[in-house]
């Protein structure tokens, strides 16, 4: 078997694949405010999410903590996200949306929903929900796998 072949047959490298050229459609399509696809996750999880903790902005989206934490520190400095220490812990913070961050998700969201279809409109229409279901199974398992015992 050629390295070639090899390739197309490894699972971790075509996902990581997938990734690239994925983030690359989401640069070229969605291009406001130098906004990445895991700035528009985080956005997105707090706007629906109004004062949740650093914390749980990590367990929501499956960023790792201290990548989160510069995300967010990152997207303070645009004006986007404003932290406040919450009232319950004093070491924790609460993460909410500014006018500004709330202004770009409503422009990034549809351009971001049409790289999602464009990705989708690859596959044959009755195989892309099945795709979807699959690949969430896919993350949700290795999630629980991944997970550090206590």
């Amino acid at each position: 078997m050629q390295d070639h072949d090899k390739l197309h047959t490894s699972l971790i490298h075509l996902l990581h694949r997938a990734g690239q050229c994925a983030g690359e459609l989401f640069q070229a399509e969605v291009n406001v405010g130098d906004l990445t696809p895991r700035q528009l996750v985080v956005l997105t999880t707090v706007a629906n999410n109004e004062g949740m903790s650093q914390t749980g902005l990590v367990d929501r989206t499956g960023i790792d903590r201290s990548t989160l934490a510069d995300i967010v520190r990152r997207m303070q400095r645009k004006g986007l996200l404003q932290r406040r220490r919450t009232r319950e812990d004093a070491r924790a913070y609460a993460v909410r949306l500014t006018d500004e961050g709330r202004k770009l998700l409503k422009v990034a969201e549809p351009l971001a929903k049409r790289v999602d279809e464009r990705i989708l409109d690859t596959l044959p229409p009755k195989r892309r929900e099945v795709f979807l279901e699959e690949l969430a199974a896919i993350v949700t398992t290795l999630q629980t796998i991944s997970e550090p015992t206590p």
